[in-house]
């Protein structure tokens, strides 16, 4: 497996887990808890899009 391969099934990964918040938030009753599950989530999602970015060659990471 090749290291760009590495990368988009991290970055696959990530943006599964930001989805799985995003629905958790949906479903949270507390506000601060649905303000900080959305706000992970859109970090999570972030982080992917980098990612994937970077395994295609687009761009360089972050230092």
């Amino acid at each position: 497996m090749s290291e760009s391969d590495d990368l988009r099934g991290r970055a696959r990964k990530m943006h599964d887990k930001a989805k799985e918040l995003e629905n958790a938030a949906e479903q949270a009753t507390d506000a601060g808890e649905r303000q900080r599950l959305q706000e992970k989530a859109r970090r999570l999602e972030s982080q992917s899009e980098q990612i994937s970015d970077m395994a295609s060659g687009d761009i360089y990471p972050i230092e």
